[in-house]
């Protein structure tokens, strides 16, 4: 089975930082992309950022350019969300999502694994 196992969410202030991470897992697990979804009260999953599974080809939603950063260890099977200057509008559960096939997505339905989510609270 494919695991993914989201952490490192929590209450942070308005401008602040914080860092998830992602642990892949399973035996069956043959990843070429990897993305980042949210999804707030009362709203629709929504696409954060996307990585290939080389570390290149990096790709963000406009509400988090230039804010987030998402980037892959492949020797710990580990993908992180690097989260700066956080606002109270990216308060969310925040899921970790896998796809089988290249190139990058930013649509929820063209991943094939997901995790079971990290909330992040931003206080103002």
């Amino acid at each position: 089975q494919v695991q993914l196992v989201e952490s490192g969410g929590g209450l942070v202030q308005a401008g602040g930082s914080l860092r998830l991470s992602c642990a892949a897992s399973g035996r069956d697990f043959n990843a070429r992309v990897m993305g980042w979804f949210r999804q707030a009260p009362g709203k629709e999953r929504e696409f954060v950022a996307t990585i290939h599974w080389s570390g290149g080809s990096a790709y963000y939603a406009d509400s988090v350019k230039d804010r987030f950063t998402i980037s892959r260890d492949n020797a710990k099977n580990t993908t992180y969300l690097q989260m700066n200057t956080l606002k109270v509008e990216d308060t969310a559960v925040y899921y970790c999502a896998a796809r089988r096939r290249v190139p990058i997505a930013t649509m929820a339905r063209e991943y094939d694994y997901w995790g079971q989510g990290t909330q992040v609270t931003v206080s103002s």
